[in-house]
């Protein structure tokens, strides 16, 4: 059973990134809720390099629907030059979660 139901992860270099950014985006509805995973560990390639990096992920809980303001708004409130921005379909979710989903983003 798919749904509408998709989490968007991104990544900020550090907590107040991470609860500036989520504050903004259920501020202006485009998430009922986003969990903010403190301090790990990224290691990545940037500009032919290997970097390794301390973040923030941020798992943001919408609706597909919701999914190119919300990239727009992360994009516009970001550090970084090529933010993480990438969304994960729910293939199964309960009812009632997916219920309360909808009515916090009406």
């Amino acid at each position: 059973m798919n749904s509408e139901a998709i989490v968007v992860l991104t990544t900020v270099p550090n907590a107040e990134a991470a609860e500036r950014m989520a504050r903004i985006i259920v501020e202006a509805k485009l998430a009922a809720c986003v969990q903010v995973l403190l301090t790990m560990q990224s290691v990545y390639v940037w500009k032919d390099e290997v970097q390794t990096e301390s973040e923030n992920l941020l798992l943001i809980k919408t609706l597909r629907d919701k999914y190119d303001e919300l990239e727009r708004l992360i994009r516009a409130n970001h550090s970084y030059d090529v933010p993480e921005i990438m969304a994960l379909q729910a293939e199964r979710i309960s009812e009632t979660y997916l219920g309360w989903l909808r009515d916090s983003l009406a």
